[in-house]
Protein backbone atom coordinates (compact mmCIF):
# COMPACT_ATOMS: atom_id res chain seq x y z
CA UNK A 1 0.00 0.00 0.00
CA UNK A 2 1.21 3.91 -0.91
CA UNK A 3 2.43 5.54 2.11
CA UNK A 4 1.72 8.98 2.39
CA UNK A 5 3.66 11.65 4.20
CA UNK A 6 1.92 14.44 6.85
CA UNK A 7 3.68 17.82 5.49
CA UNK A 8 4.00 19.32 8.90
CA UNK A 9 6.45 22.16 8.50
CA UNK A 10 7.85 25.36 6.70
CA UNK A 11 9.98 24.75 3.56
CA UNK A 12 13.50 25.82 4.80
CA UNK A 13 13.93 29.38 3.38
CA UNK A 14 16.68 27.93 1.25
CA UNK A 15 14.37 25.35 -0.32
CA UNK A 16 12.25 28.45 -1.46
CA UNK A 17 15.46 30.22 -2.88
CA UNK A 18 16.38 27.73 -4.94
CA UNK A 19 12.89 27.15 -6.44
CA UNK A 20 12.73 30.63 -7.01
CA UNK A 21 16.54 30.77 -8.84
CA UNK A 22 15.20 27.38 -11.06
CA UNK A 23 12.23 29.77 -12.29
CA UNK A 24 14.52 32.93 -12.67
CA UNK A 25 17.01 30.56 -14.59
CA UNK A 26 14.74 29.39 -16.91
CA UNK A 27 13.28 32.92 -18.05
CA UNK A 28 15.84 33.00 -20.55
CA UNK A 29 14.71 30.16 -22.70
CA UNK A 30 11.23 30.71 -22.04
CA UNK A 31 11.41 34.04 -24.10
CA UNK A 32 12.58 31.69 -26.68
CA UNK A 33 9.34 29.24 -26.53
CA UNK A 34 7.24 29.22 -29.21
CA UNK A 35 4.05 27.71 -30.55
CA UNK A 36 4.58 24.40 -32.17
CA UNK A 37 3.58 24.73 -35.97
CA UNK A 38 1.26 21.87 -37.21
CA UNK A 39 3.83 19.45 -38.13
CA UNK A 40 5.23 19.72 -34.81
CA UNK A 41 1.83 19.50 -33.26
CA UNK A 42 1.15 16.13 -35.74
CA UNK A 43 4.52 14.65 -34.29
CA UNK A 44 4.28 15.13 -30.87
CA UNK A 45 0.24 14.16 -31.06
CA UNK A 46 1.07 10.99 -32.30
CA UNK A 47 4.38 10.76 -29.88
CA UNK A 48 1.36 11.38 -27.08
CA UNK A 49 -1.20 9.20 -28.58
CA UNK A 50 1.28 6.33 -28.88
CA UNK A 51 2.32 6.23 -25.18
CA UNK A 52 -1.28 6.88 -23.81
CA UNK A 53 -0.26 11.02 -22.96
CA UNK A 54 -2.47 13.33 -22.41
CA UNK A 55 -5.04 15.07 -24.15
CA UNK A 56 -4.83 12.08 -26.41
CA UNK A 57 -5.64 9.29 -23.66
CA UNK A 58 -7.72 6.27 -25.30
CA UNK A 59 -7.62 7.76 -29.09
CA UNK A 60 -5.97 5.09 -31.61
CA UNK A 61 -2.86 5.93 -32.88
CA UNK A 62 -4.11 4.94 -36.42
CA UNK A 63 -7.52 7.29 -35.67
CA UNK A 64 -4.93 10.71 -35.14
CA UNK A 65 -3.46 9.53 -38.07
CA UNK A 66 -5.98 9.62 -40.53
CA UNK A 67 -7.61 12.81 -39.54
CA UNK A 68 -4.42 14.40 -39.48
CA UNK A 69 -3.77 13.56 -43.00
CA UNK A 70 -6.82 15.63 -43.58
CA UNK A 71 -5.22 18.69 -41.91
CA UNK A 72 -2.72 21.21 -43.27
CA UNK A 73 -2.85 24.02 -41.17
CA UNK A 74 -3.48 25.52 -38.03
CA UNK A 75 -6.98 26.54 -38.77
CA UNK A 76 -9.95 25.56 -35.96
CA UNK A 77 -12.28 24.49 -38.72
CA UNK A 78 -9.54 22.47 -40.62
CA UNK A 79 -8.78 20.60 -37.71
CA UNK A 80 -12.36 20.60 -36.50
CA UNK A 81 -13.10 19.03 -39.89
CA UNK A 82 -10.50 16.03 -40.30
CA UNK A 83 -11.37 14.70 -36.37
CA UNK A 84 -15.08 14.95 -37.35
CA UNK A 85 -14.77 12.64 -40.57
CA UNK A 86 -13.09 10.21 -38.38
CA UNK A 87 -16.04 10.25 -35.45
CA UNK A 88 -18.49 10.41 -37.89
CA UNK A 89 -17.91 7.19 -38.79
CA UNK A 90 -17.75 6.05 -35.62
CA UNK A 91 -20.77 7.45 -34.47
CA UNK A 92 -22.73 6.29 -37.36
CA UNK A 93 -21.64 2.45 -36.61
CA UNK A 94 -22.42 2.86 -33.38
CA UNK A 95 -25.95 3.82 -34.45
CA UNK A 96 -26.28 0.91 -36.47
CA UNK A 97 -25.14 -1.68 -34.12
CA UNK A 98 -27.39 -0.64 -31.38
CA UNK A 99 -29.87 -2.90 -31.66
CA UNK A 100 -27.84 -5.75 -33.01
CA UNK A 101 -24.24 -5.48 -30.85
CA UNK A 102 -24.83 -3.31 -28.14
CA UNK A 103 -21.08 -4.02 -26.95
CA UNK A 104 -19.73 -3.07 -30.38
CA UNK A 105 -21.90 -0.47 -30.35
CA UNK A 106 -21.24 1.35 -26.83
CA UNK A 107 -17.01 0.26 -28.29
CA UNK A 108 -18.05 2.91 -30.82
CA UNK A 109 -19.56 5.32 -28.95
CA UNK A 110 -16.62 5.54 -26.92
CA UNK A 111 -14.26 6.06 -30.08
CA UNK A 112 -16.64 8.46 -31.56
CA UNK A 113 -16.64 10.38 -28.16
CA UNK A 114 -12.82 10.48 -28.05
CA UNK A 115 -12.09 11.75 -31.26
CA UNK A 116 -15.26 14.51 -31.59
CA UNK A 117 -13.24 15.71 -28.33
CA UNK A 118 -9.84 16.30 -29.09
CA UNK A 119 -11.27 17.77 -32.41
CA UNK A 120 -12.46 20.61 -30.08
CA UNK A 121 -9.78 20.68 -28.32
CA UNK A 122 -8.22 22.68 -26.35
CA UNK A 123 -11.68 24.63 -26.43
CA UNK A 124 -14.32 24.96 -29.06
CA UNK A 125 -13.04 28.20 -30.78
CA UNK A 126 -14.74 27.75 -34.15
CA UNK A 127 -17.70 26.88 -35.42
CA UNK A 128 -16.63 23.37 -36.52
CA UNK A 129 -14.90 22.61 -33.09
CA UNK A 130 -18.40 24.01 -31.44
CA UNK A 131 -20.23 21.22 -33.53
CA UNK A 132 -17.74 18.64 -32.51
CA UNK A 133 -18.16 19.26 -28.51
CA UNK A 134 -21.99 19.13 -29.53
CA UNK A 135 -21.49 15.73 -31.18
CA UNK A 136 -19.07 14.47 -28.39
CA UNK A 137 -21.98 15.57 -25.52
CA UNK A 138 -24.32 13.40 -27.86
CA UNK A 139 -21.75 10.25 -28.32
CA UNK A 140 -20.85 10.42 -24.76
CA UNK A 141 -24.70 10.26 -23.43
CA UNK A 142 -24.90 7.40 -25.75
CA UNK A 143 -22.15 5.73 -24.39
CA UNK A 144 -23.85 6.21 -20.90
CA UNK A 145 -26.97 4.58 -21.93
CA UNK A 146 -24.65 1.46 -21.51
CA UNK A 147 -23.76 1.77 -18.19
CA UNK A 148 -24.29 0.07 -15.42
CA UNK A 149 -24.39 1.46 -12.32
CA UNK A 150 -26.28 3.90 -14.71
CA UNK A 151 -25.04 8.04 -14.95
CA UNK A 152 -27.63 10.42 -14.19
CA UNK A 153 -27.46 13.94 -15.62
CA UNK A 154 -28.22 16.55 -12.68
CA UNK A 155 -29.21 19.93 -13.88
CA UNK A 156 -28.72 21.92 -10.23
CA UNK A 157 -30.72 25.46 -10.74
CA UNK A 158 -27.99 28.31 -10.28
CA UNK A 159 -28.29 32.29 -10.37
CA UNK A 160 -30.74 31.56 -13.48
CA UNK A 161 -29.30 29.44 -15.18
CA UNK A 162 -27.82 25.59 -14.58
CA UNK A 163 -25.37 23.41 -13.58
CA UNK A 164 -24.87 20.54 -15.74
CA UNK A 165 -23.21 17.47 -14.01
CA UNK A 166 -22.98 13.80 -13.88
CA UNK A 167 -23.55 11.43 -11.11
CA UNK A 168 -23.16 8.17 -10.56
CA UNK A 169 -23.41 6.09 -7.25
CA UNK A 170 -22.23 2.40 -6.51
CA UNK A 171 -24.53 -0.81 -7.57
CA UNK A 172 -26.68 -2.32 -4.79
CA UNK A 173 -25.15 0.60 -2.15
CA UNK A 174 -26.21 -0.55 1.06
CA UNK A 175 -27.65 3.08 3.01
CA UNK A 176 -25.49 6.65 2.14
CA UNK A 177 -22.21 6.68 0.70
CA UNK A 178 -19.43 8.98 0.58
CA UNK A 179 -19.79 11.19 -2.40
CA UNK A 180 -16.62 12.90 -4.74
CA UNK A 181 -17.20 15.88 -6.55
CA UNK A 182 -14.77 15.81 -9.75
CA UNK A 183 -13.99 19.22 -11.06
CA UNK A 184 -12.51 19.23 -14.50
CA UNK A 185 -9.31 21.23 -15.67
CA UNK A 186 -8.53 23.72 -18.13
CA UNK A 187 -9.41 21.98 -21.09
CA UNK A 188 -10.70 18.58 -19.81
CA UNK A 189 -14.30 17.92 -19.46
CA UNK A 190 -16.84 16.09 -16.71
CA UNK A 191 -17.24 13.72 -19.68
CA UNK A 192 -13.26 12.76 -19.00
CA UNK A 193 -13.81 12.61 -15.33
CA UNK A 194 -16.91 10.61 -15.02
CA UNK A 195 -15.19 7.93 -17.60
CA UNK A 196 -11.81 8.19 -15.32
CA UNK A 197 -14.35 8.14 -12.28
CA UNK A 198 -15.82 4.88 -12.72
CA UNK A 199 -13.01 2.68 -11.29
CA UNK A 200 -14.36 4.72 -7.69
CA UNK A 201 -17.60 2.88 -8.02
CA UNK A 202 -16.06 -0.86 -6.46
CA UNK A 203 -15.24 1.04 -3.14
CA UNK A 204 -18.60 2.18 -2.54
CA UNK A 205 -17.99 5.81 -3.44
CA UNK A 206 -19.95 7.99 -5.64
CA UNK A 207 -19.09 10.65 -7.94
CA UNK A 208 -20.12 13.68 -9.04
CA UNK A 209 -18.36 14.98 -12.02
CA UNK A 210 -19.20 18.78 -13.41
CA UNK A 211 -17.14 21.42 -15.70
CA UNK A 212 -14.90 24.02 -14.68
CA UNK A 213 -16.04 27.99 -14.38
CA UNK A 214 -15.38 29.16 -17.98
CA UNK A 215 -15.29 25.58 -19.36
CA UNK A 216 -17.90 23.03 -20.94
CA UNK A 217 -21.18 23.43 -19.91
CA UNK A 218 -20.74 25.67 -16.67
CA UNK A 219 -22.99 28.69 -16.22
CA UNK A 220 -19.99 31.29 -15.20
CA UNK A 221 -16.98 32.32 -16.43
CA UNK A 222 -13.97 31.87 -13.96
CA UNK A 223 -13.30 34.53 -11.41
CA UNK A 224 -12.30 34.90 -7.83
CA UNK A 225 -15.36 34.21 -6.49
CA UNK A 226 -16.21 31.55 -9.19
CA UNK A 227 -16.19 28.78 -6.22
CA UNK A 228 -19.63 29.48 -5.55
CA UNK A 229 -20.59 27.25 -8.30
CA UNK A 230 -19.24 24.55 -6.48
CA UNK A 231 -20.30 25.38 -2.88
CA UNK A 232 -23.76 25.07 -4.53
CA UNK A 233 -22.53 21.80 -6.03
CA UNK A 234 -22.22 20.81 -2.29
CA UNK A 235 -25.54 21.99 -1.60
CA UNK A 236 -27.18 19.81 -3.77
CA UNK A 237 -25.25 16.91 -2.92
CA UNK A 238 -26.32 17.39 0.63
CA UNK A 239 -30.14 16.86 -0.51
CA UNK A 240 -29.80 13.87 -1.79
CA UNK A 241 -30.66 10.70 0.35
CA UNK A 242 -28.43 8.54 -0.90
CA UNK A 243 -25.35 10.35 0.06
CA UNK A 244 -23.25 10.19 3.11
CA UNK A 245 -23.58 13.65 4.20
CA UNK A 246 -20.29 13.63 6.47
CA UNK A 247 -18.29 12.15 3.82
CA UNK A 248 -17.91 14.80 0.70
CA UNK A 249 -15.23 14.68 -1.07
CA UNK A 250 -13.77 16.78 -3.81
CA UNK A 251 -11.23 16.31 -6.72
CA UNK A 252 -9.98 18.68 -9.17
CA UNK A 253 -6.96 18.45 -11.51
CA UNK A 254 -5.41 21.42 -12.99
CA UNK A 255 -7.15 24.28 -12.90
CA UNK A 256 -9.80 22.01 -11.18
CA UNK A 257 -7.49 22.05 -8.32
CA UNK A 258 -7.47 25.54 -8.35
CA UNK A 259 -11.08 25.41 -7.26
CA UNK A 260 -10.63 22.23 -5.13
CA UNK A 261 -7.95 24.34 -2.85
CA UNK A 262 -10.44 27.38 -2.27
CA UNK A 263 -13.20 24.35 -1.21
CA UNK A 264 -10.93 22.98 0.86
CA UNK A 265 -10.56 25.98 2.58
CA UNK A 266 -13.82 27.68 2.29
CA UNK A 267 -16.12 24.74 2.48
CA UNK A 268 -13.17 22.87 5.46
CA UNK A 269 -16.52 22.16 7.46
CA UNK A 270 -18.31 20.33 4.77
CA UNK A 271 -16.12 18.63 3.15
CA UNK A 272 -13.85 15.58 4.39
CA UNK A 273 -11.17 14.92 1.78
CA UNK A 274 -9.67 17.41 -1.07
CA UNK A 275 -7.55 16.03 -3.78
CA UNK A 276 -5.56 18.91 -4.98
CA UNK A 277 -3.50 17.33 -8.50
CA UNK A 278 -1.25 20.28 -9.25
CA UNK A 279 -3.28 23.03 -7.79
CA UNK A 280 -2.11 26.57 -8.75
CA UNK A 281 -2.29 28.69 -6.17
CA UNK A 282 0.55 31.50 -6.10
CA UNK A 283 3.51 31.87 -8.58
CA UNK A 284 1.03 30.24 -11.54
CA UNK A 285 -0.63 33.53 -11.54
CA UNK A 286 2.27 36.03 -11.48
CA UNK A 287 2.76 38.14 -14.18
CA UNK A 288 6.18 37.19 -14.77
CA UNK A 289 5.34 33.59 -14.95
CA UNK A 290 2.18 34.20 -17.33
CA UNK A 291 4.71 36.42 -19.80
CA UNK A 292 7.36 33.49 -19.75
CA UNK A 293 5.89 30.30 -19.17
CA UNK A 294 2.20 30.46 -20.79
CA UNK A 295 2.81 31.37 -24.33
CA UNK A 296 4.45 28.16 -26.80
CA UNK A 297 4.39 26.15 -23.07
CA UNK A 298 6.33 22.65 -24.35
CA UNK A 299 4.50 20.50 -21.98
CA UNK A 300 1.28 21.74 -23.68
CA UNK A 301 0.46 20.52 -26.60
CA UNK A 302 -1.14 23.50 -28.29
CA UNK A 303 -2.70 26.37 -27.54
CA UNK A 304 -2.53 27.36 -23.99
CA UNK A 305 -3.15 30.98 -24.17
CA UNK A 306 -6.65 30.83 -26.23
CA UNK A 307 -7.55 27.85 -23.66
CA UNK A 308 -6.92 30.29 -20.87
CA UNK A 309 -8.39 33.86 -22.42
CA UNK A 310 -11.51 31.74 -23.24
CA UNK A 311 -11.95 30.92 -19.77
CA UNK A 312 -12.70 34.89 -18.43
CA UNK A 313 -14.98 36.81 -19.40
CA UNK A 314 -13.04 40.17 -20.50
CA UNK A 315 -9.73 38.54 -21.85
CA UNK A 316 -8.07 37.99 -25.63
CA UNK A 317 -4.40 38.59 -25.14
CA UNK A 318 -1.72 36.99 -23.13
CA UNK A 319 -1.26 40.81 -21.68
CA UNK A 320 -4.63 40.97 -20.46
CA UNK A 321 -4.30 37.34 -18.63
CA UNK A 322 -1.06 38.95 -17.00
CA UNK A 323 -3.34 41.66 -15.71
CA UNK A 324 -6.08 39.52 -14.74
CA UNK A 325 -4.59 36.09 -13.08
CA UNK A 326 -2.71 37.94 -10.24
CA UNK A 327 -6.32 38.25 -8.91
CA UNK A 328 -6.48 34.94 -8.60
CA UNK A 329 -3.67 34.57 -6.27
CA UNK A 330 -4.75 32.78 -2.50
CA UNK A 331 -1.86 34.96 -1.15
CA UNK A 332 -3.66 38.05 -2.79
CA UNK A 333 -7.15 36.76 -1.68
CA UNK A 334 -5.63 36.36 1.77
CA UNK A 335 -6.92 32.85 2.21
CA UNK A 336 -3.83 30.78 2.96
CA UNK A 337 -3.23 30.19 6.72
CA UNK A 338 -6.63 29.77 7.22
CA UNK A 339 -8.65 26.52 8.47
CA UNK A 340 -8.29 23.71 5.55
CA UNK A 341 -10.20 20.45 5.15
CA UNK A 342 -7.45 17.43 4.53
CA UNK A 343 -5.73 17.44 1.79
CA UNK A 344 -3.47 15.40 -0.74
CA UNK A 345 -1.76 17.47 -3.14
CA UNK A 346 0.05 15.90 -6.42
CA UNK A 347 3.09 17.77 -8.33
CA UNK A 348 5.56 17.02 -10.29
CA UNK A 349 8.59 18.59 -9.55
CA UNK A 350 9.37 19.28 -13.31
CA UNK A 351 5.96 20.74 -14.04
CA UNK A 352 6.27 23.68 -15.85
CA UNK A 353 2.36 25.03 -16.10
CA UNK A 354 2.14 25.04 -12.55
CA UNK A 355 5.23 25.46 -11.16
CA UNK A 356 5.99 22.86 -8.00
CA UNK A 357 7.03 26.04 -5.55
CA UNK A 358 3.18 26.58 -4.97
CA UNK A 359 2.41 22.97 -4.04
CA UNK A 360 5.35 23.68 -1.09
CA UNK A 361 3.47 26.63 -0.37
CA UNK A 362 0.21 25.08 0.06
CA UNK A 363 2.07 22.03 2.22
CA UNK A 364 3.64 24.61 4.74
CA UNK A 365 0.09 26.99 5.60
CA UNK A 366 -2.70 26.24 7.69
CA UNK A 367 -3.87 23.94 10.30
CA UNK A 368 -4.16 20.62 9.27
CA UNK A 369 -1.16 18.27 8.11
CA UNK A 370 -1.34 17.59 4.44
CA UNK A 371 -0.12 14.92 2.71
CA UNK A 372 1.88 15.01 -0.70
CA UNK A 373 2.79 12.89 -3.23
CA UNK A 374 5.52 14.12 -5.55
CA UNK A 375 7.15 12.99 -8.28
CA UNK A 376 10.88 14.27 -8.77
CA UNK A 377 10.51 13.19 -12.17
CA UNK A 378 6.97 13.97 -12.57
CA UNK A 379 5.68 17.34 -15.02
CA UNK A 380 2.13 18.44 -14.78
CA UNK A 381 -0.19 16.10 -12.76
CA UNK A 382 3.40 14.37 -11.77
CA UNK A 383 3.05 12.57 -15.19
CA UNK A 384 6.06 10.67 -16.04
CA UNK A 385 5.92 8.81 -19.33
CA UNK A 386 5.00 4.88 -19.10
CA UNK A 387 6.16 4.64 -15.24
CA UNK A 388 3.24 7.34 -14.72
CA UNK A 389 0.63 7.95 -17.11
CA UNK A 390 -2.71 9.56 -15.53
CA UNK A 391 -4.82 6.41 -15.14
CA UNK A 392 -1.94 4.96 -12.92
CA UNK A 393 -1.80 8.04 -10.54
CA UNK A 394 -5.69 8.08 -10.11
CA UNK A 395 -5.93 4.04 -9.59
CA UNK A 396 -2.99 3.81 -7.49
CA UNK A 397 -2.59 7.36 -5.73
CA UNK A 398 -6.39 9.19 -5.72
CA UNK A 399 -8.21 6.16 -5.23
CA UNK A 400 -6.74 4.56 -1.84
CA UNK A 401 -6.50 7.99 -0.67
CA UNK A 402 -10.16 9.40 -1.27
CA UNK A 403 -10.86 5.26 0.31
CA UNK A 404 -8.42 5.67 3.61
CA UNK A 405 -9.57 9.58 4.13
CA UNK A 406 -13.27 9.08 3.19
CA UNK A 407 -13.43 5.48 5.83
CA UNK A 408 -14.93 3.37 3.42
CA UNK A 409 -15.63 0.04 4.97
CA UNK A 410 -15.58 -2.81 2.89
CA UNK A 411 -14.64 -0.89 -0.60
CA UNK A 412 -13.51 -3.01 -3.07
CA UNK A 413 -16.05 -5.90 -3.28
CA UNK A 414 -18.29 -4.51 -5.60
CA UNK A 415 -18.50 -5.09 -9.11
CA UNK A 416 -19.10 -2.75 -11.80
CA UNK A 417 -18.91 -2.29 -15.45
Amino acid sequence: MLKFTPFQHRIPALALLLLSAGLLAGSARAQQQRERTIDEIKTEAMRRAENGMYPLIGLDPADVREAFAAIKSLNDDEWAAGFAAVADRYMAQAKALETSDPAKANAAYIRAWRIYSFGRWPVPSSEGKRRNYAKALEAFLAHTRFMDPPLQVVRIPFEGSEIVGYLRLPKNAQGPVPLVIAISGLDSRKEDLSENFGAILPYNIGFLAVDSPGTGQAPIKASETAERMFSHVIDYALTRPEVDKTKIGVDGQSFGAYWATKLAIIEHARVKAVVAQSPPAHATFQKEFVLERTLGNREYLFGLVPALTSIYEHAKTIDDLAEILPKMSLVYQKLLGKPTAPMLIISGALDTQVPVSDTYLLLSNGDVPKEAWINPQGGHLGRQVKIWPDPVIFRQVIIPWLVRTLGVEGGGKEATK
